[in-house]
């Protein structure tokens, strides 16, 4: 038999190309027409399979969800519960920094997302914390990942001693950041993780309350 001449859309085959698309030229700079072109088929084929595109970036974001990991809500530890959620949704993000914002949206009705919510809340609130703290912490800890995967602070700054040299006395190492960049990165976000559920501790004594027992 010939060989068609235009690739077999499927669901998987439209979500990889358009995450490749965006992690090489940005949220921006995709439209199903783009997307369309870059499988060499018309648009309106990409809609045998996606109503929409926010269906189809709704799509792709349910699957990068399902990398982080919540399942440290299901011990007795909550600290460590965020901990493992911080990271693992930080690594998840960090891989696909184009799309960070339309990832950092509300959950919506993603699926994954939601599950990682209710997961999340249900883990603090069994710990003992009052439903209204627990979803202020879980709102901060998506703060402070989103922050640290939108941008790199040391990979902004440019490896030329010259840019920095006399006209910047306390950046004299400045131009050394980016090649330490991912280890700076790295290391803020747990300092910023750390200190907050420190800070938790000292700012409200006493809670999270003793959980209840079944």
């Amino acid at each position: 038999m010939a060989r068609p001449r235009t690739p077999l859309l499927s669901r998987s085959l439209i979500r990889d190309t358009t995450l490749s698309l965006v992690d090489e030229y940005g949220l921006a700079a995709v439209s199903m027409r783009r997307i369309a072109d870059e499988l060499g088929v018309r648009a309106p084929s990409l809609y045998s399979h996606y109503a929409n595109k926010e269906e189809l970036f709704d799509d792709i974001a349910d699957g990068i969800a399902e990398t982080v990991d919540v399942s440290g809500f299901e011990g007795e530890d909550w600290q460590e519960g965020l901990r493992i959620w911080a990271r693992s949704y930080r690594a998840a993000l960090a891989v696909h920094p184009n799309l960070v914002p339309f990832l950092a949206s509300s959950p919506r009705q993603r699926p994954t997302a939601l599950h990682h919510a209710d997961a999340v809340h249900g883990g603090l609130t069994r710990a003992g914390w009052p439903p209204r703290l627990a979803t202020l912490i879980g709102a901060s800890i998506k703060y402070i990942v989103i922050g640290s995967a939108i941008t790199s602070f040391a990979g902004s700054f440019d490896d030329h001693i010259e840019t920095y040299n006399s006209r910047y006395p306390h950046l004299s190492q400045a131009h050394r950041l980016r090649e330490y960049a991912a280890e700076i990165d790295v290391d803020s976000f747990e300092l910023l993780l750390e200190s907050f559920l420190r800070g938790l501790e000292d700012k409200y004594p006493g809670l999270p309350d003793e959980p209840a027992r079944m």
